[in-house]
């Protein structure tokens, strides 16, 4: 018997559009474009990949203010600054070496409730870290970029249910 096998190859403007139909239903519609966009691989891949790659993105960016925190906590002098940011360093590894790795570990178990939970989470935590300089008079900057990603994530896993 003969069978051919057809491979599907999707063209630029129907990715763009998964994208684009995927970024949509969350509330930060042009965050989750220019980060799903930014890794070649979401160009071909499917919605649990991009939740996968959403929450890859997402630990890059956690890292990074890590370090900014990190930075901030050697040069802090003030003790409610450096408290509040020691704080934010554990909030930030929870983000990092949890719930990061719950989406992954769930987008591909087909479990995607508890990554929706964790994406929740990671979301509370970045904010955790931002009202805990509230009231104080040098209180760093972090970008809320990693809260409103985790959003973004969250909202993507949200259409797996």
């Amino acid at each position: 018997m003969f069978s051919l096998n057809f491979l599907s190859v999707k063209s630029r403007e129907n990715d763009t559009s998964l994208i684009e139909t995927t970024c949509k239903a969350t509330p930060f519609y042009n965050l989750c474009v220019l980060a799903l966009e930014s890794d070649p691989h979401s160009s071909s891949t499917n919605v649990p990949g991009l939740a996968i790659t959403g929450a890859n993105i997402l630990k890059v960016n956690s890292n990074a203010t890590l370090t900014q925190i990190t930075s901030l906590l050697k040069e802090a002098e003030d003790r409610s600054v450096k408290k509040a940011l020691l704080e934010c360093v554990e909030y930030y590894n929870a983000i990092i070496e949890h719930d990061v790795r719950v989406v992954i570990n769930t987008a591909r178990t087909n479990v995607p409730r508890y990554g929706r939970d964790a994406m929740n989470d990671a979301a509370n935590e970045a904010l955790a870290c931002e009202r805990s300089f509230k009231n104080q008079p040098h209180a760093p900057h972090l970008p809320r970029y990693v809260h409103n990603l985790s959003v973004v994530v969250s909202s993507i896993i949200t259409l797996l249910l």
